[in-house]
């Protein structure tokens, strides 16, 4: 991560920065997916955190190494588009800024739904989904897929073999577009009620250490065998002692500020704050906590290398 190293600091302080990714550090790529050249109504830039996420760039250096799952930021433009396609395995949109719609495509029909800021929906494996910005700001999204190094996707309505006006509407011809409805009994819009979250109706969990949790993948929320999804509310001057996981996590701050710190085998201390848009991946078997030593309360991203429910316990600080 681009790191200089200190010869006067702790190496430990040293390796807590090199798995912090700077939003101030990091910029734009608009040529991420090759897929969308010359295709202007499909423009989007995407920043890389962890890993490449949907983008062929395995090598880019200034990412942090994914282990169970990539995490990186998506700006796209008002009017724009992604072309309907499939994965493999899970994807996850979590909305930052702006209101997305998102279509998923089965045999010519397609159910779309609106999400606006901290909604989220998973992607599930090998159903055709495409994105579209019809709002008036542009999008800026979260996107987690669920493995280290995803295959590269499979494009089912792209406008360089289907007609626009189709591609657009990812793959569904006039009429056969389905407004998002969890009461509705047609088996696509069963399927994707499971998978869509609203911030606004998923529960709070209060912690006894004093901080909140809303689960989005995982027990409670949506269910899934690969990572574990949640919203964390850090309320200015709670904190936990530290903790260890058998995965990796990562801490992605939406709002105000989260001060990170992780131990080592002899017992000594390394800390950093991040700030809106930052990020802490740590290992897997590394000692850790968090603290809000902010001027405000801190919402946070959290993505978890594993399934299942919350295993730790945690004590306050």
């Amino acid at each position: 991560m681009n790191v200089i190293t200190n010869p006067t600091r702790p190496a430990l302080q040293d390796e807590l920065l090199r798995n912090v990714g700077r939003h101030v550090n990091k910029s734009f790529d608009w040529n991420a997916f090759p897929s969308n050249a010359g295709f202007p109504e499909l423009a989007r830039a995407q920043m890389r955190y962890i890993g490449a996420g949907g983008s062929p760039k395995v090598g880019d250096t200034s990412t942090l190494k994914p282990e169970h799952f990539t995490l990186s930021l998506i700006h796209k433009p008002v009017g724009n588009y992604a072309a309907c396609h499939s994965h493999e395995i899970e994807e996850s949109f979590l909305i930052i800024d702006g209101v997305l719609t998102v279509g998923w495509e089965r045999d010519g029909e397609v159910v779309e739904v609106r999400l606006g800021p901290k909604d989220m929906i998973l992607n599930a494996r090998d159903v055709g989904h495409g994105f579209r910005n019809d709002g008036v700001e542009p999008v800026l999204m979260s996107i987690s897929v669920d493995v280290g190094k995803p295959l590269p996707p499979v494009y089912l309505y792209h406008p360089k073999n289907t007609a626009p006006e189709l591609a657009r509407s990812f793959g569904a011809e006039p009429g056969r577009t389905l407004h998002f409805d969890r009461n509705s009994d047609h088996p696509l819009q069963q399927q994707m009620s499971r998978n869509v979250i609203r911030f606004t109706e998923q529960p709070t969990i209060w912690e006894s250490a004093g901080f909140a949790r809303k689960v989005y993948v995982g027990e409670g929320g949506i269910q899934n065998d690969t990572a574990r999804k949640e919203m964390l509310g850090v309320p200015r001057g709670v904190g936990v002692k530290p903790y260890v996981r058998d995965v990796e996590d990562a801490f992605f701050v939406l709002e105000g500020s989260l001060t990170v710190g992780w131990v080592d085998e002899a017992g000594r201390t390394a800390e950093a704050e991040l700030g809106p848009r930052d990020l802490l991946l740590t290992p897997a078997g590394r000692p850790h906590w968090f603290r809000n030593n902010g001027m405000t309360d801190a919402v946070v991203w959290s993505v978890i290398g594993e399934p299942g429910a919350e295993k730790v316990r945690f004590q306050a600080a």
